[in-house]
């Protein structure tokens, strides 16, 4: 796991100064505390931070291959080099190293950009191929590991691991796009088919980029997908047979190291499967952490405890309290961008804890969006049903005009807020879908802004990219399209973003096993029947781990990974809320009404309404616009 940089000419192969990519590694220093290289040519510059994971002193990056013709930086972990190298060693190559990154080196001089459907793992790399001319840039299928990159003035292209490895370029202008700012203000993170910043781009998952000098900046290329397309037959028993091979392969391949690793430990269904799962293959109790709450009703870890007792796992945990918001500065500096998933907080805490004893540490990241695991896909399937029954001309007026007649009780039982399933069903399924995963609201996005951004970001709406994605989705049925969107935008967006940020910014390489692309591609392929039943997600999953986990870890309500932010903003932080009102980065860029966000302030803290995800995305907007120098 590492931080990688460069800087590519395309117009002319002029000199690079080294001193350029040098700073932009050393902007991301924190993802490569164990070493550092630099490596110039005419019209190219590679930079790489490492931090050592396998093969510690025998693979320094950036690396040449052995017969020097190609060079590169990596980020990430190839799981099945092993295998690729004993295939390439049968093709009479020979290597020098015992790491996975030569074996790159080598499947790119074999198979040139074909070579990343031979990867298995999570990485982003680039390959300058020093006869041809070319950069080559690539990125894991479900983007676990990140890149951006930019065109600049003077006719060269810049990328690295983060956004601020770019900042750290002179020539980079800091122009907000304000159609990214839509896309955070409904999403509560900028997706990966934008950035904030104006010229920047990053490289969507599952694609790769082929650079010559000379020619323009092509269109990403796509060379992984997933289909939700074919339905899996099969016997019960003989398909959770086959998932239970798939996930003890996923796993057991993620534990390759040659330095300390453990895992994280929720007590939900995913992180426990697979801890159990490495129980059953470690020699040595399993090194696991946990972080809990100080607000009883949000706090999972006497199930983490309970887990951790039954496989004897070496476990430790830690509490989170309202004292951690000092610390805000520092969270939005990791990510760069806005960034308002609230579960960013105890993430990083929980990557502190690893560290302490580890180097890598195994999530369970990537089951509920493979296996339908979120409320909102069970919601979903449900809904679908209801569509299939009443036309839409019938729906759309109906429920229409009961959604919009119905208040909206944040302090209600559940079952009383139903504002939000009558607008969805009112919609068709992509367009309900849309609505079910944003975190503001079109209707509310549309009160806060003021006439000056709303002329900036002009028709555009945030929804219309997701409802897009779900109905050009390889898919039979609306709750294949949901899953689908979410692996796609979802995703890459949000979860692995705040991981990547989170663990990287501590040098703790965090791996997802149940990202594995195989358990991806077989999930998708299951029948409905065998994700969502009986009001129940992943149930296919749920059914194969009850031979190693009880039902209470399994069949528990889903909890998820919450911070407290809602009671904290009443509270302790009462006054933080107030004050993002009057925020001077804020009031200077006019895009919002700051009387409405007073009033929703109030509110909020008044128990009145619940306005708590919409105050700490106004608050981390505020923190990244100064963190950006554009404030």
């Amino acid at each position: 796991m590492c931080g990688i940089a460069g800087i590519y000419h395309l117009e002319t192969p002029k000199p690079v100064d080294p001193a350029r990519v040098e700073a932009m590694c050393d902007a991301i220093a924190h993802r490569g505390p164990d070493g550092q290289g630099i490596w110039t040519a005419p019209g190219v510059a590679l930079g790489h931070r490492r931090l050592s994971i396998i093969d510690l002193e025998g693979s320094p990056q950036p690396m040449a291959s052995l017969d020097g013709r190609a060079m590169l930086v990596f980020n990430g972990e190839i799981y099945n080099f092993r295998e690729l190298r004993r295939e390439l060693a049968g093709h009479g190559v020979h290597f020098r190293t015992e790491g996975d990154s030569e074996v790159i080196l080598a499947a790119w001089q074999r198979w040139g950009p074909e070579c990343v459907t031979r990867l298995h793992g999570m990485f982003a790399f680039a390959i300058y191929d020093l006869d041809a001319r070319t950069l080559f840039l690539a990125r894991d299928r479900l983007g676990v590991k990140p890149l951006h990159y930019a065109s600049l003035s003077d006719g060269s292209l810049v990328f690295g691991s983060e956004l601020k490895a770019l900042l750290a370029h002179p020539l980079l202008r800091r122009e907000v796009d304000p159609l990214a700012v839509e896309d955070y203000l409904a999403w509560g993170h900028v997706p990966d088919t934008r950035a904030i910043l104006k010229g920047v781009s990053k490289l969507p998952a599952g694609h790769s980029l082929l650079l010559r000098h000379g020619g323009p900046v092509p269109k990403p290329v796509q060379w992984w997908d997933v289909s939700f397309a074919e339905r899996r037959k099969g016997k019960v028993a003989d398909l959770e047979a086959e998932l239970l091979y798939l996930m003890r392969e996923a796993v057991t391949s993620r534990m390759v190291a040659d330095v300390p690793l453990g895992a994280f430990l929720s007590g939900g269904v995913d992180s426990s499967s697979v801890v159990a799962l490495m129980a059953e293959v470690s020699a040595r109790p399993v090194k696991t952490c946990s972080i809990g709450f100080d607000v009883a009703a949000l706090d999972e870890s006497s199930y983490a405890d309970e887990v951790a007792r039954r496989f004897a796992t070496d476990h430790v945990s830690r509490r989170v309290s309202p004292d951690d918001f000092t610390a805000i500065d520092r969270l939005a500096a990791m990510f760069d961008e806005p960034f308002a998933d609230a579960s960013a907080l105890p993430t990083w805490r929980v990557c502190q804890l690893a560290r302490e004893s580890v180097t890598v540490a195994l999530s369970g990241d990537g089951a509920d969006e493979a296996f339908a695991g979120y409320r909102r896909h069970v919601f979903q399937h449900g809904e679908d049903r209801v569509r299939a029954l009443l036309p839409q001309g019938l729906r759309g007026p109906v429920f229409g005009a009961l959604g919009r007649a119905w208040p909206k009780a944040d302090w209600a039982p559940r079952p009383l807020r139903a504002k939000a399933t009558l607008l969805s069903l009112a919609a068709d399924s992509a367009t309900g879908y849309a609505r079910s995963i944003g975190v503001t609201s079109p209707e509310l996005r549309e009160t806060l802004y003021s006439e000056t951004f709303q002329r900036l970001r002009g028709d555009y709406r945030a929804e219309d990219g997701v409802t897009q994605l779900m109905r050009d989705a390889p898919a039979r049925s609306g709750l294949d399209r949901a899953q689908y969107a979410d692996l796609k935008h979802w995703l890459p967006g949000d979860i692995l973003t705040k991981v990547d940020r989170t663990s990287m910014a501590v040098g703790l390489e965090a791996r997802e096993p149940l990202l594995d692309h195989r358990l991806i591609e077989f999930a998708a392929s299951l029948p409905e029947a065998m994700r969502v039943q009986g009001g129940q997600g992943k149930w296919l999953m749920k059914r194969t781990m009850r031979r190693v986990l009880p039902d209470p870890i399994l069949y528990r309500p889903k909890q998820g990974f919450v911070t407290p932010i809602a009671q904290w903003l009443r509270g302790p932080l009462a006054g933080a809320a107030r004050d993002i009102a009057a925020s001077a980065a804020l009031t200077r860029t006019g895009w919002f009404d700051s009387r409405r966000i007073s009033e929703l302030a109030e509110a909020h803290i008044g128990g009145v309404s619940d306005h708590s995800r919409l105050l700490w995305q106004l608050l981390m907007l505020d923190k990244s616009l100064a963190g950006l120098g554009i404030a």
